[in-house]
């Protein structure tokens, strides 16, 4: 039982911040709770939408939860990097509390190492219960309004694309908060830092992998036709006769009707450009490897900096 116990910089890292430590299983089981409840009081959405039947309220309760849930959990790994750069590193660094530690027959690269061991552990395991109790929710209103599997907040709150951006968070933390040292700076610096790569990488993840492209008859044919209902349109328009693409209102421009094109224009066929759903996954894997590899990168010069430099 006594190689369970944590020792050394461990225990003394636990004990400073057990109040936030004790706080994430509080507001997982929360969450937890919340879901399952919300879950079980919404019914399953209307086969027949002419049907003049009441609106589930639980239902929509649900949805917007969920909609709400996954636009914060977009700031989690913003909020794991501010209290790592701050109250985890800057503060101690800043106060001079750190020299305590090394009087204790610690290294500095010991005293660093329990701070991104536990802040990783702790925030590892939260996230990943988070995201496991967002799809379970989101299992029921997949697909609806703003709860696309490709729309920006359940993209990363139902994947474990949000556990690597949390760990992103505690590298980019600790680096900052060597480097900035004054608490309330290190978590600005870090918080936007973080930010800038979740909006970088959102931008970019629908060019890690091809398109799929489809096209129909014109004018017979429409956009929707030959492409999964479920699947995220990149790009439509018109096809001529010589392969050249022009947009989707190029006929209208000039005939004032999307279904009828001059014959100089020498359309033969609309196309359509998407992702479909069998491409979530592997976006998914990409972009974790793409942030871990970054978080490693930067912890790599954490523990480096801690080394040779006289804090």
């Amino acid at each position: 039982m006594s190689a369970l116990t944590l020792k050394g910089p461990y225990w003394v890292t636990v004990r400073q911040h057990r109040r936030v430590l004790w706080a994430i299983p509080a507001v997982v089981a929360a969450s937890l709770a919340a879901v399952v409840a919300l879950r079980a009081g919404a019914q399953a959405p209307y086969s027949d939408p002419s049907a003049l039947l009441p609106p589930d309220r639980g239902y929509d309760l649900l949805r917007l939860c969920l909609q709400s849930a996954g636009g914060a959990l977009l700031f989690l790994p913003l909020l794991v990097g501010a209290f790592v750069a701050g109250p985890m590193t800057a503060r101690e660094l800043e106060s001079g509390t750190w020299r305590l530690a090394l009087s204790q027959s610690t290294t500095a690269r010991a005293w660093l190492g329990a701070k991104v061991l536990v802040a990783a552990v702790v925030c590892g395991l939260g996230s990943a219960a988070l995201v496991g109790i967002y799809r379970l929710g989101w299992a029921r209103v997949y697909g609806t309004y703003q709860l696309h599997w490709a729309d920006r907040g359940p993209y990363e709150a139902g994947g474990p694309v949000l556990v690597a951006y949390c760990l992103l968070g505690v590298a980019v933390g600790v680096l900052v908060g060597q480097l900035v040292r004054r608490t309330l700076a290190a978590m600005a610096v870090t918080g936007l830092l973080v930010g800038l790569v979740l909006v970088a990488l959102g931008a970019l993840r629908w060019s890690f992998l091809p398109v799929q492209t489809v096209i129909t008859p014109f004018p017979r044919g429409s956009v929707a036709a030959g492409q999964p209902g479920s699947a995220l349109l990149m790009d439509a328009g018109l096809v001529t006769a010589t392969g050249e693409r022009l947009p989707q209102y190029a006929c209208f421009e000039r005939t004032g009707h999307m279904g009828d094109c001059p014959a100089d224009m020498h359309v033969i066929g609309r196309y359509a450009e998407f992702h479909p759903v069998s491409h979530y996954w592997p976006t998914q894997l990409v972009e974790i490897s793409l942030v871990l590899a970054l978080a490693a990168g930067l912890l790599f010069a954490a523990f480096r900096l801690v080394r040779t430099r006289r804090v």
